[in-house]
C-alpha cells in the first residue's frame, strides 16, 4: 500500500509570539517541513509617509519614533540630519556628540531585545530576564534625559532638545563598567550554550550574493560576510573622529551567514557601541546643544536622500521638498522591510521550528516593516 501525505496551509500571525510584532506568515507545509512560507504584512501601516506630507518639517520628529520604536533615537537623528542638509542647518560639536552618545546607546538597548527575545523563541526563558534589566538601567538614562522611556523625541533640527542633566556622564560611565562584563555572562549562558548552538549553526544561511542580492542591510549584511557599515564607510556626525570595529560574520563559530552568526554580530556590535560610548564621555566638548538660530525653518526646492546606520541597518530618508513648511514627498527606506523580502526564499525546506529561528535572527520589528 502506497502511504501519500498532503500538504496543509497554516497561518502564524498575525498575533505570535515569535513573529516579533503584527506579522503574518503563511505556510505550506508537509508535516513539519515548510514548503512555501509567505509573508504578509500590512497591519501596522500607519500611512507615516504620507502624514509627513501634511505637518510642518518639526511636527513631524514625533513620528519618527514610531517608526522603529526599539530605536527611537536612531529614527530622530536620521530624520534631523536629512532636514539639517536640505535645508543647511549647523549643529554645535556638543549637539553632535550627545547624539552620536544616545544613537549608540539606543543601539544597545535594542539589542539587548534582540537577543532576549532570539533566546526566549528558542526556548531559553531566562537570558531575556538579564537584557531586559540591563535595557531598563539605560531607559533610566533617558528618562532622566528627556523624560520618556520608548518614544523619546529628543532630538531636534540644530541639535537635541535638553544638555546633559549634571552628572549624567558619570553615571553613564557606571553602567557601561557594570555592563561591559555582562556580555561576557551572555557568552557563558546563550552563546555557548550547546544546544542553543546547535538549534542555530547551520540554519538559514544566507550567501554573500543573496545577502546583496535581497539588498539585506545592517547586521544581516555584515554576518554574510560583507564589510559595510555607514558610521564608519559613509561617516555622518562625529563617527569620523571615533574609533571602532565592525564586526563581520566568518566561519568560526559555525556557517558564515547562519542565524548563530547574525546572533554572534549583535553582540560585537555591543561591544563596540560600549567603545564608542566611551570616547564620547572622554571628547564631550562644551558649549550650546542647540543651534537656536530664531530663522524660520526653510528647505529650497530640491530632493535630497540622507542614510544612517540604525540597529537594523541602513534607515534612509529620501525628502523631496517644493519649498515651504512641509515635504513634498518623504519615503523611508527600512532595513526590517528589506529583511522581509528574503524569508520566502530562506523558509522553503525549513522546519517550522527553524522558521522561528529564522525570523528572530532578522531581527524584524513589525512597525518599520509597515511604517
Amino acid at each position: 500500500m502506497l502511504l501519500t501525505t498532503e500538504t496543509m496551509v497554516l497561518n502564524m500571525g498575525p498575533h505570535h509570539p515569535s513573529t516579533h510584532g503584527v506579522l503574518r506568515f503563511i505556510l505550506r507545509t508537509d508535516g513539519e517541513v515548510i514548503h512555501l512560507c509567505r509573508p504578509d504584512i500590512g497591519y501596522l501601516h500607519r500611512g507615516l509617509e504620507k502624514i509627513a506630507e501634511q505637518l510642518p518639517y518639526a511636527h513631524f520628529m514625533p513620528y519618527t519614533d514610531r517608526l522603529d520604536y526599539l530605536a527611537a533615537m536612531n529614527c530622530n537623528l536620521g530624520y534631523a540630519i536629512t532636514v539639517e542638509q536640505a535645508a543647511d542647518i549647523e549643529v554645535p560639536p556638543r549637539a553632535e556628540y550627545i547624539r552620536v552618545l544616545v544613537a549608540e546607546l539606543n543601539r544597545i538597548i535594542s539589542h539587548l531585545i534582540s537577543v532576549g527575545t532570539f533566546a526566549m523563541d528558542i526556548g531559553a526563558v531566562t537570558p531575556f530576564t538579564h537584557t531586559i534589566r540591563e535595557r531598563e538601567w539605560v531607559n533610566d538614562l533617558f528618562e532622566e534625559l528627556c523624560g520618556a522611556r520608548l518614544t523619546y523625541n529628543y532630538i531636534r533640527f540644530g541639535g537635541v532638545v535638553f544638555d546633559l542633566p549634571e552628572g549624567f556622564l558619570d553615571r553613564l560611565s557606571h553602567f557601561l563598567d557594570y555592563f561591559e562584563p555582562r556580555l561576557e555572562q551572555y557568552n557563558r549562558f546563550i552563546s555557548k550554550n550547546k544546544i542553543f548552538k546547535e538549534r542555530l549553526v547551520g540554519v538559514a544561511v544566507i550567501s554573500r550574493q543573496q545577502a546583496l542580492d535581497y539588498a539585506l542591510v545592517g547586521p544581516n549584511l555584515r554576518a554574510s560576510g560583507i564589510d559595510w557599515d555607514l558610521r564608519r564607510d559613509e561617516p555622518y556626525s562625529v563617527y569620523g573622529d571615533l574609533e571602532f570595529d565592525v564586526p563581520i560574520g566568518t566561519s568560526e563559530f559555525g556557517v558564515m551567514g547562519d542565524c548563530y552568526t547574525r546572533y554572534w554580530i549583535r553582540i560585537w556590535e555591543m561591544e563596540q557601541s560600549v567603545r564608542i560610548l566611551r570616547q564620547c564621555i572622554a571628547k564631550m566638548p562644551e558649549g550650546p546643544y542647540l543651534n537656536k538660530s530664531k530663522r524660520k525653518l526653510k528647505v529650497e526646492p530640491g530632493e535630497i536622500y540622507v542614510r544612517t546606520e540604525a540597529p537594523r541597518g541602513e534607515l534612509g530618508f529620501y525628502l523631496i521638498s517644493q519649498g515651504g513648511i512641509r515635504p513634498h514627498r518623504l519615503k523611508i527606506r527600512t532595513g526590517s522591510f528589506s529583511a522581509m523580502s528574503i524569508v520566502e526564499e530562506l523558509g522553503s525546506g525549513l522546519m517550522v521550528a527553524d522558521l522561528v529561528a529564522l525570523i528572530a535572527s532578522l531581527d524584524v520589528v513589525a512597525p518599520e516593516v509597515d511604517r
